[in-house]
């Protein structure tokens, strides 16, 4: 098969078709480990000197720094830097549903809002597929409210919780209008559902709550042309019928740590959706050998190649933990062995051999 650009590689690959080579990319990718492979390097030129796939990038929101490793974002939540890329959030602006009636979301149409995204699309557009960070319905309902107040919110304050998706939902939408006309080729939502034993709510309360927002999240932005990569950690098995009759395009990670089997779900679901993920970065990204990286990256294209409609990549992100060499291991393993048609009668013991 002729040699494709990343951009077509990408999504035909979300329409579930056969490509010259596996795809792959990251959702994040530690500076510690950027850096020891190509040094000094930004997300967008590591983006380019490693030949990934895809070009991510997200609205652009400002922030002020109110203490220590400590910020308060355009949305009113107070994020804590660690020693990870991303922050998290300790605290925010919703308590009540007063709060929330009197609250006002970040303006979708500030001017400089997809800044980034306009320089990307400007340089990249067409050569890399670019993909946008939006939200679904419980990110950001948990970043306004904090996790644990938003969990018992589920129970005591009902009401407070379906109009927050509702915000989310509306907002998303308003901006997705907004990264399609500036040239966005699709959406990853990142909102948890799960942790590594179950949902964090009942497949009943996910059904009532988050179920209605994520299908007509998902729906609005098909009705922009942007197909949707869905991510959520975790143990989604009591909650995954609905995950995937929401629309989505791709799921990711099946993650590994929870039991998700990549290759059972491509099986039972693979003529509905793409997939990706799932080599453990818990364990053998982090901790193991080359040849067990390696190992563990030819059985995902083994089980999950053949037929289109699989990116491969870590099962939740490039963290510091991650060794800078296992990592290489990984993508060489993918454009080495991901060619189609996939090759099913290598030996993973010669393969091992030839990549050490």
């Amino acid at each position: 098969m002729a040699e494709m650009t990343s951009a077509e590689r990408v999504m035909r690959t979300l329409r579930r078709e056969e490509v010259d080579r596996i795809p792959h990319f990251e959702w994040i990718i530690d500076r510690r480990i950027r850096h020891a492979l190509c040094p000094r390097s930004s997300m967008e030129e590591f983006t380019v000197r490693m030949g990934l796939d895809a070009m991510l990038t997200a609205p652009d929101f400002t922030k002020e720094q109110i203490g220590p490793n400590r910020f308060r974002n355009e949305w009113g939540s107070i994020q804590e830097r660690g020693t990870e890329e991303h922050s998290i959030v300790v605290e925010g602006p919703i308590k009540t549903i007063q709060d929330l009636r009197t609250y006002e979301p970040p303006d979708p149409y500030a001017p400089n809002r997809y800044k980034s995204l306009e320089q990307i699309v400007n340089t990249y557009k067409g050569i890399y597929a670019i993909g946008v960070h939006l939200n679904d319905v419980l990110s950001i309902p948990r970043n306004l409210m904090g996790f644990e107040n938003l969990m018992m919110a589920f129970a005591a304050d009902p009401q407070l919780v379906k109009e927050l998706v509702d915000l989310s939902v509306r907002i998303n939408i308003q901006m997705a209008k907004e990264v399609a006309k500036r040239g966005a080729d699709f959406i990853f939502t990142g909102d948890d559902y799960a942790s590594a034993e179950a949902p964090f709510m009942s497949p009943q309360m996910f059904e009532e709550f988050l179920y209605p927002g994520l299908k007509q999240v998902v729906a609005a932005f098909h009705e922009e042309g942007l197909p949707v990569i869905k991510h959520t950690d975790g143990n989604i098995r009591p909650i995954l019928d609905m995950i995937i009759d929401s629309g989505i395009d791709c799921l990711d990670p099946l993650d590994p740590l929870a039991g998700m089997d990549i290759a059972e779900v491509k099986q039972q679901y693979g003529h509905r959706i793409a997939l990706k993920g799932n080599v453990d970065c818990a364990h053998t990204l982090s901790f193991q050998s080359v040849a067990e990286v390696v190992q563990n990256t030819l059985q995902i294209i083994q089980h999950t190649g053949p037929g289109g409609g699989i990116i491969i990549s870590s099962s939740n992100s490039i963290h510091s933990a991650v060794k800078p060499e296992n990592y290489l291991a990984m993508v060489a393993t993918i454009k080495n062995y991901g060619k189609y048609p996939i090759d099913l009668s290598f030996k993973e013991t010669k393969a091992v051999d030839a990549f050490m």
